[in-house]
């Protein structure tokens, strides 16, 4: 009963705002009712009207980026279900910077909560021996820098964007740290050379020639001793606005990349790379 009630609501507050003439994809947005509030039954019941409304891919993972504005934040909380990590395989009812990235590319593929669930394995999960993604701590993609080099859902496109002799680069062996121990458990380690955009390169001039919507990553050197590259990651949407995940803010957040990045007291990281959502891979 509280299912069918909570559709027929959502039915007559979509409905009534879609009849409106020229209604704005904003007003139409505000007319749903928090994602963090809903069970899974609900999400199955949104889902499908984002997909109507935005059929291109890019627009529809925008603006359920956008719905997730207010989610709350909360750190590594996404698991397997099992041990070592029994958190969901997917939720929207909290997140953290590599969550909302994730999570909102799933929803973006997906007509109802089991199909995102779904596609939350293909995206964050490492193919084993026998060809299969099976959720487990160690296939999970847990370095962003690796993911987006190597996973085809997240792709880098840094180099695109600027010449390399232009770029900033970090040669490392991800999961190792300067002792040559493991960071994490997982009897995995990668030596690579990260390309990415250096400070002096990061300008309005070129966020305006992204894409509608795309996800960032943030260069922390200091991170580079334990065997990781990246501090952060969120979306740049219409070539000016971050959208991600804060610990500061306690919440999903929506605000001017430039002043984020260089605050009156400097930057926080060294670099950006940027990586495109992909609708199929």
């Amino acid at each position: 009963m509280k299912l069918l009630k909570f559709s027929l609501l959502i039915c007559l507050l979509v409905n009534l705002t879609a009849c409106q003439e020229n209604v704005s994809d904003a007003k139409w947005l505000a007319a749903l009712p928090q994602p963090w509030t809903l069970s899974q039954d609900q999400i199955s019941e949104i889902l499908p009207r984002f997909q109507e409304r935005f059929p291109e891919f890019q627009e529809r993972l925008k603006y359920l980026a956008l719905w997730r504005i207010g989610t709350p934040y909360e750190i590594f909380k996404l698991g397997e279900e099992i041990e070592p990590d029994l958190d969901p395989i997917i939720r929207y009812d909290v997140s953290d910077c590599t969550g909302h990235n994730l999570t909102t590319l799933a929803a973006a593929r997906s007509n109802s909560w089991n199909e995102a669930r779904a596609n939350m394995i293909d995206i964050h999960y490492k193919v084993d021996l026998k060809g299969e993604k099976t959720p487990s701590y160690k296939s999970r993609w847990h370095y962003t820098v690796d993911r987006i080099t190597a996973n085809p859902n997240t792709v880098d496109i840094t180099q695109t964007l600027l010449p390399r002799s232009a770029l900033d680069s970090i040669k490392i062996t991800l999961n190792q740290k300067e002792d040559g121990e493991e960071l994490l458990k997982l009897d995995w380690q990668r030596e690579m050379t990260a390309y990415y955009i250096p400070n002096s390169q990061i300008t309005a001039e070129l966020l305006a020639k992204l894409p509608t919507i795309v996800g960032v990553s943030f260069v922390k050197p200091k991170f580079f001793k334990m065997g990781i590259v990246m501090g952060h990651e969120g979306m740049i949407i219409d070539g000016k606005y971050l959208l991600h995940a804060s610990q500061s803010a306690g919440e999903t957040v929506k605000l001017d990349f430039m002043d984020y990045y260089f605050p009156k007291d400097g930057a926080f990281f060294a670099g950006i790379m940027i990586f495109e959502f992909k609708e199929d891979a």
